[in-house]
């Protein structure tokens, strides 16, 4: 049986929450860390900030 949010311990993330990094990034989008992928979102990083998860985990 699945807990109602009030007996939770630990809240739920969405993982917006806290500083991500490109490689956290390239790996939810399923691509290896390599320099180029992490170049890639470090770029993507710098120009939409957070938000870029939302484009890469639906």
């Amino acid at each position: 049986m699945s807990e109602s949010p009030e007996q939770r311990d630990v809240p739920l993330r969405t993982g917006a929450e806290g500083p991500l990094d490109p490689e956290d990034l390239a790996m939810a989008d399923g691509v290896d860390p390599t320099p180029e992928n992490i170049e890639k979102y470090r770029r993507m990083l710098e120009e939409k900030g957070p938000r870029a998860v939302e484009e890469i985990v639906p």
